[in-house]
């Protein structure tokens, strides 16, 4: 896709900026990382985990995208094609925390969240944590789980707490669940609640790789594994500070209009029974902030959307039964809706302070969408 978006955005986004820092809201863009500082540690990341990932920056770029954006990440694929060495190579590319938690049938809430136990000597319950409490958190075949075990990552994805006994304990920052599960062999497990599948910020496959990259794996991957000599080469508070600075990236009002109006399309499809909520409206927004930002643009464009639109929406929309029965995919009504929702004229976006021509990643397949005006 070919950005229709032309301007300057920088007197705009510099007074909006102003006046939020004026009004308390948020902290001055000074005080946070830059996007200089941003760009150089995302690029020693995302550098790292393309070295064990061969062939696929796109996936690799959106893994980024929703632990800037702080959300959390499923990855679903079938066996064999490295879901679990993304999320371990995402992983140990940070100096923090690290938690794998293996999903199994007999798996406990307790096993997640953790337990009280009665201490003799102190006379008094003592609070053992679960793997749950870690910066960065891998949740392996999730969907073999029971799904009394799985809502018990719903308070923690949500609100970054857990409550045990009546006490909350507040879980670290960064804090990122990243789950993997396989779509084609279902026995034996229990499909995510769709109030689970919407705390996902986004869903990714991995897909095949191509003859290059698996003939480029077999030489890397054919001795020692490159994640056993993996060395981090990012701090968790580098982390926090660009996700500080992701915040501050500036979304003008026909940008948002844009999202909304996305969103707001799949609870009306005929082809769908359950549209997207308004937290994933919020998510496809924090998203776009993400991807501006490792663009090197303050600002967020309608292009961040659009490329970001089925990752975000797709999994959390249930297809009718009749649109079943003619396959048709929530990815494929997602592109639909893409190529009707009107996106905003240049015009537009000049009056409310952005512009520029888009750099962020293209949408997968999509076709150019229509202009307003």
């Amino acid at each position: 896709m070919v950005s229709v978006f032309k301007g300057w955005a920088g007197p705009r986004i510099a007074s909006a900026r102003k006046e939020r820092a004026e009004e308390g809201r948020v902290t001055t863009y000074d005080d946070r990382a830059s996007l200089t500082d941003l760009t150089a540690t995302v690029e020693r990341v995302r550098d790292a985990v393309e070295g064990v990932i061969e062939g696929k920056p796109e996936v690799v770029r959106l893994s980024l995208t929703v632990l800037l954006a702080e959300g959390h990440l499923l990855i679903e694929d079938v066996p064999g094609v490295g879901k679990t060495m993304l999320a371990k190579t995402l992983a140990r590319s940070i100096d923090c925390s690290v938690r794998r938690i293996q999903f199994t049938p007999d798996l406990l809430p307790s096993d997640i969240t953790g337990v009280s136990i009665w201490d003799q000597q102190r006379k008094d319950f003592e609070f053992k944590p679960g793997a749950i409490f870690a910066q960065i958190v891998i949740g392996d075949e999730i969907n073999r789980a029971s799904p009394k075990t799985q809502s018990a990552l719903l308070e923690s994805m949500e609100e970054r707490q857990v409550t045990i006994d009546g006490q909350t304990y507040e879980l670290p920052s960064p804090f990122m669940v990243v789950a993997t599960q396989n779509p084609v062999e279902m026995e034996g497990t229990y499909p995510l609640p769709e109030a689970q599948r919407d705390r996902f910020m986004a869903r990714v496959s991995v897909g095949y790789p191509s003859v290059e990259a698996e003939l480029q794996m077999l030489d890397v991957h054919g001795g020692v594994s490159p994640l056993e000599d993996m060395q981090p080469v990012a701090h968790a508070h580098d982390i926090v500070k660009l996700i500080d600075a992701v915040r501050g990236v500036h979304v003008a009002d026909p940008v948002r209009r844009y999202a909304v109006d996305l969103v707001a399309a799949t609870r009306n499809h005929p082809d769908l029974r359950l549209g997207a909520s308004p937290r994933a409206t919020l998510h496809l927004l924090r998203a776009a902030k993400a991807s501006a930002a490792l663009s090197g643009r303050e600002y967020a464009l309608p292009d961040d959307v659009q490329a970001l639109a089925v990752a975000v929406l797709a999994h959390r929309l249930l297809p009718t039964a009749q649109a079943q029965l003619n396959r048709r995919t929530s990815e494929q009504v997602v592109q639909e809706i893409l190529q009707r929702t009107p996106v905003p004229a240049a015009q537009q976006q000049q009056q409310h302070g952005f512009g520029g021509l888009g750099r962020g990643t293209q949408p997968y397949g999509q076709q150019p969408p229509r202009r307003l005006g």
